[in-house]
Parts: C-alpha cells; sequence; structure tokens
C-alpha cells in the first residue's frame, strides 16, 4: 500500500478551549476496525473499479480513518488506491460563530476529475463541515461521483446530506458530544476551560 498521510492533531484556539469529557465508550478498537472492514467492502461492491477510487480524509478528525480504508481497500483489491487529506477550514459558512481552527495541511497530489471521491469523517453530525468539503474539492477537479464515509451518524442534520457508508448511528441529544477515532468511540460533552 502507498504512503499513508500524516494525522495532524488538533490544535487549540486561543479563544476557546474545549475539553472533552467521556461519559461512556461505546465501540472499542476492535468494533471500530470491523466496521471500517465492512464499509471497505460496500465501497468495493459499489465501486467497481478501485483504480478510479481517491479516499479524502477531512481535517482532522477523518484522516486516521481514510488511512486506514485506503489500507483495507487495497487489501480488498491489490489494487493502489489515491489518498488525500482536505481541510475545510477556511469553506464553513459558521467562521462567525465558531472562531476559525488553525488552518490544517490540505493534501491532495491527484487530479480528482472524473474519479470517485470516497470522502472520509470521523462523526457526521450537522452536515456542514461535508458542504464545505464539497465547495472546496471543486478546487481540486470535477470528480465522477463523490461519496460519503463516516465511522458516526449522530443525526441532527441541518443540510441535506445522507453518508452513502456509516460505521455506526448513533442517535445522540444535541448537547452531547461524540469522540470518533481508531481506539473507539465515545460519547460525553464539551466543557470550556
Amino acid at each position: 500500500m502507498g504512503d499513508s498521510v500524516s494525522e495532524d492533531r488538533e490544535r487549540p484556539t486561543p479563544e476557546r478551549v474545549l475539553t472533552f469529557a467521556a461519559r461512556s465508550q461505546l465501540l472499542s478498537a476492535d468494533d471500530v476496525m470491523r466496521a471500517l472492514r465492512r464499509m471497505g467492502h460496500e465501497i468495493v461492491e459499489r465501486n467497481h473499479d478501485p483504480e478510479s477510487i481517491s479516499v479524502v480524509g477531512l481535517q482532522t478528525g477523518g484522516v486516521g480513518f481514510a488511512n486506514r480504508i485506503a489500507q483495507i481497500l487495497f487489501e480488498i483489491t491489490g489494487s493502489q488506491i489515491s489518498l488525500g487529506v482536505l481541510d475545510v477550514s477556511f469553506y464553513r459558512d459558521d467562521l462567525s460563530s465558531n472562531p476559525a481552527p488553525p488552518s490544517a495541511l490540505t493534501r491532495i497530489d491527484h487530479d480528482l476529475t472524473d474519479r470517485t471521491v470516497i470522502v472520509v469523517d470521523d462523526v457526521l453530525f450537522t452536515g456542514r463541515t461535508v458542504r464545505a468539503a464539497l465547495n472546496a474539492l471543486s478546487d481540486w477537479g470535477r470528480p465522477a461521483a463523490v461519496e460519503l464515509a463516516v465511522m458516526v451518524d449522530r443525526g441532527h442534520r441541518e443540510f441535506p446530506i445522507r453518508p452513502d457508508f456509516v460505521g455506526k448511528n448513533l442517535p445522540t441529544a444535541r448537547d452531547e458530544a461524540i469522540v470518533a477515532n481508531l481506539d473507539g468511540v465515545w460519547i460525553g460533552s464539551k466543557e470550556a476551560r
């Protein structure tokens, strides 16, 4: 498999620092891997030409999942999978209510024109990040199709966005928080400090 894209860690902004207080773990690392393998098989079933697939992880939460999905697709198909990272910070429509995080790096070293782009994120909530990703992708070409893979779909959409591949549907209250990474999925709350 080709090089994985390094996973940048989220950096706190001076305006506001939130910490996550976990209430309970919902999925273990094994559960996450099982879900990612299932999603990989679903992606291959839907897309018959693996060489036309580009996997793009959204900064910061989707990068680790994108790396793992690309690795799984390689294991299933034997084909090299194009991999990239997309930072949507400056494409968001909620910058006035949420301070812009420090800019992360976008790394897409191939043209997305006529490719099937699998956008990968950790948690789907309002849909604002995915909407921003769709806008940002247009700077990198005109994909034949864009499909969305998320580890957790927690509901509460503000945009008509629906994932194509879901690790786990976890309905939540709006004030709850979900943290998802390769080590597991937790529910809790965000607290300012």
